[in-house]
């Protein structure tokens, strides 16, 4: 296990897997300036070892991530106000886009309360397991802003546009259950299970044909951009490239020998 020293999180790589933890607990996890820096380089780390084939996140702690600390002095409002769109551009727009664009699965295992930019954070990977005790609130409604860190764009498309007008602008807290029943998360389990759950998924993942996953998680992440024609166009380019590689053929060669299969991933 290749473990590395964070202040606000903790990082490690085995077997296969990177596993991050947001590890301010005292603040509900919420982010800093810090965190930003820290959790950028360990997704470097991530996007550039060729061992990594699955990343999992969650929180230390009794919640998962509230959003921002509205303490932080690089953020905090003063009298003649705070350029948000400045931490936007410089912070969180490009930590949703490498979640979205990491050529692996992501797991997300929240573990309680994900608020505000902590909620959208989470909702930015391709599998959302909670705990039933975990709670989903839009919380930018409370404080005049608008959801940010891509809730306005995964809102609506994963639960429709009454409910995502709804959650932003009540404020109100959803329950786990009730964003699995709408389709805004994978599952809610007991939260005792929590990490079971999600250990077992990064495992799976971890020994899985990942270029595969990839370029699924890529056609899928952007099928609206397209029209019927061009995605059936896409999966026809994607699985020509894909029935040429080396885990196509020992995926079919195990399922013919009723074996299991030895995937190489990237």
């Amino acid at each position: 296990m290749h473990a590395m020293s964070y202040k606000t999180i903790e990082f490690s790589i085995e077997d296969g897997a990177a596993r991050l933890t947001l590890n301010r607990p005292d603040r509900l996890n919420s982010f800093t300036v810090e965190m930003h820096g820290e959790m950028r380089d360990a997704l470097d780390r991530t996007a550039s070892d060729d061992s990594v084939r699955t990343l999992l996140i969650t929180g230390a702690g009794r919640g998962f991530c509230a959003g921002q600390d509205l303490a932080d002095r690089a953020v905090a409002p003063g009298g003649d106000g705070v350029d948000l769109g400045e931490s936007l551009e410089e912070r969180y727009n490009p930590l949703i886009r490498r979640l979205t664009s990491l050529p692996m699965p992501v797991v997300c295992a929240v573990n309680g309360v994900a608020a505000g930019a902590g909620a959208n954070i989470a909702l930015a990977a391709d599998i959302v397991i909670a705990a039933r005790s975990a709670r989903f609130i839009q919380s930018f409604a409370n404080i005049g802003l608008v959801p940010d860190s891509g809730g306005t764009w995964h809102l609506p498309r994963l639960i429709g546009q009454a409910r995502a007008l709804g959650m932003a602008l009540t404020g109100e807290p959803v329950s786990a259950e009730t964003a699995a029943d709408w389709g805004l998360i994978w599952k809610a389990v007991d939260d005792a299970s929590l990490m079971d759950e999600a250990n077992a998924l990064i495992a799976k993942f971890a020994a899985a044909p990942t270029s595969g996953l990839a370029q699924t998680k890529r056609a899928i992440r952007t099928a609206f951009e397209r029209t019927l024609d061009e995605g059936l166009d896409l999966e026809r380019d994607l699985q020509r490239a894909l029935g040429r590689t080396e885990d196509y053929r020992e995926g079919v060669d195990a399922f013919l020998n009723k074996r299991k299969p030895a995937f190489k991933g990237r």
